[in-house]
């Protein structure tokens, strides 16, 4: 995200917000952003192989279409309303 977006979400919190709600969130973003996990680092060979491997299960028909995709996505918003 960008610097001007998060400056514009930070002014529309101040705006909205609290002290005490300022403070409960900071103190939540804060906890969570500790527990973040490390995004871990490829080698470009382990790239490749991953996209090899893609086009491999792509070739052999293992995925779903858009379709599917986007209809498993309605049915899950169902099962959870």
């Amino acid at each position: 995200m960008s610097t001007a977006t998060l400056t514009n979400l930070l002014e529309y919190l101040y705006a909205t917000l609290t002290p005490n709600n300022m403070k409960w969130l900071g103190e939540h973003l804060i906890e969570h952003a500790e527990k973040e996990e490390v995004i871990p680092v490829y080698t470009r060979e382990e790239l490749i192989q991953m996209a090899e491997l893609g086009r491999k299960q792509i070739e052999e028909g293992h995925y779903f279409t858009t379709e599917e995709v986007l209809a498993a996505c309605e049915k899950e918003e169902m099962v959870l309303s």
